[in-house]
């Protein structure tokens, strides 16, 4: 229902960007050819009988062919999808290698350096990720020239973006880790603990940090599906060539099928992002799988 619900929005919206028949003909086209154009794509009809054909193609896993180049739409998204999966699963990695650790210590800490860190954690969260990304590359690739800004497939190319991502999205995993360990510290269970004689790095290894993550699924879960669903102002800085950067030239180039197909692939990838969560929280905590069962 969701995806029906998108695709139809999104069809009828982008339909409103402009006329695709003139980029297809040129800006020097002849009224005749333009008529010649529409009638052989279709856009002479109406914005009725137009849905109509596009939602019968999408029942049978159609999703037409690109006006640019005449590929298949869905091709072309599904050959710029691994390279957003690519960055999307070092990003992740790399967010949670860092926030785990850094929350976790956050959780425990209330000296001086503790308080430098978080001050530095409010500056990240409050700076959007398109100016951390540009800082990045004036400092590493224009002015240090440690690092290329631009490029897709070797380790190199893979730092910039990455480090953009987690520089935005790090600063919340941290603090929820951050309160979660705090809370944890607090609870019942870690007394007991400490009376039976329990040394706190076998209270923060085996209770505190297990009992913090719960809590920190959810949000990762939220972040695995925005970046699934395509970095769009990173990828369009640094050239990489995911379904971000290609919805971008697609609407410039009003692309009407290859933009439907990415919205429609992006929707699928959300709702799967959003299933693996539950499961996984299910899995990691016993008592959501009785959570509504009859007594």
């Amino acid at each position: 229902m969701v995806t029906l619900a998108t695709t139809t929005v999104l069809f009828f919206l982008i339909r409103l960007t402009g006329d695709p028949s003139v980029m297809i003909a040129g800006e020097s086209a002849t009224p005749a050819q333009l008529a010649q154009v529409r009638a052989a794509y279709g856009f002479d009809r109406s914005l009725i009988e137009q849905y109509l054909v596009y939602a019968g193609k999408v029942l049978h896993f159609d999703m037409g062919v690109s006006l640019q180049d005449g590929q298949s739409a869905i091709h072309k998204v599904l050959q710029a999808y691994p390279a957003t999966l690519m960055l999307a699963a070092a990003a992740i990695t790399a967010n949670i290698v860092i926030s785990v650790p850094i929350g976790a210590w956050l959780g425990q800490s209330r000296g001086a350096a503790a308080r430098v860190v978080r001050i530095a954690l409010n500056v990240l969260q409050g700076m959007p990720g398109f100016v951390s990304a540009l800082l990045l590359v004036n400092i590493f690739a224009v002015g240090l020239g440690w690092l290329p800004s631009v490029g897709y497939g070797r380790p190199e190319t893979l730092i910039l973006p990455v480090v953009s991502v987690v520089s935005f999205m790090a600063p919340k995993l941290i603090r929820v880790i951050e309160a979660n360990t705090s809370a944890a510290l607090r609870s019942n269970f870690v007394r007991t603990a400490r009376s039976i004689g329990a040394s706190n790095r076998q209270i923060l290894w085996r209770h505190v940090l297990p009992n913090a993550l719960l809590g920190a699924i959810a949000l990762i879960g939220a972040e695995i599906a925005a970046m699934l669903t395509g970095l769009v102002i990173i990828e369009t800085i640094f050239a990489w060539p995911g379904i971000g950067w290609l919805l971008v030239q697609s609407t410039l180039n009003l692309d009407f099928p290859v933009v439907q197909a990415i919205a429609l692939v992006m929707v699928v990838s959300v709702f799967l992002a959003n299933a693996a969560t539950e499961a996984l929280q299910t899995l990691a905590d016993p008592r959501l799988r009785t959570k509504g069962r009859p007594e």
